[in-house]
């Protein structure tokens, strides 16, 4: 493959995925957020109970989530509620399996 020289990385934007990506690649994280697409929309409570697992570590996960953008919250009283950032799931699929094809 002939190289570009008009493709040219940014750095921002890599690192920005880098985040996304690695959000994602944590079995742990992955299985957070499959619980929260089961709900819907729930409080850390009720995802740390529910999955057994304790609350800082639940805190530090979602607190990876949120940073990547995965995650939305939003306050209910004083609790937070997390849901799936399905548009920002949804593109990071598709960049993924854009770059499989191009590179496979």
């Amino acid at each position: 493959m002939e190289p570009n020289n008009n493709t040219i990385i940014n750095q921002d934007n890599l690192e920005l995925s880098t985040e996304v990506l690695r959000a994602l690649a944590h079995p742990l994280r992955m299985k957070i957020l499959k619980f929260i697409d089961q709900q819907n929309e729930i409080n850390v409570n009720k995802i740390y109970s529910s999955l057994g697992l304790e609350q800082s570590i639940t805190s530090q996960h979602l607190r990876i989530l949120r940073t990547a953008g995965l995650v939305e919250t939003e306050r209910h009283g004083k609790y937070i509620h997390y849901r799936l950032s399905y548009p920002k799931l949804s593109s990071t699929s598709n960049a993924v399996e854009r770059f499989l094809k191009v590179g496979g």
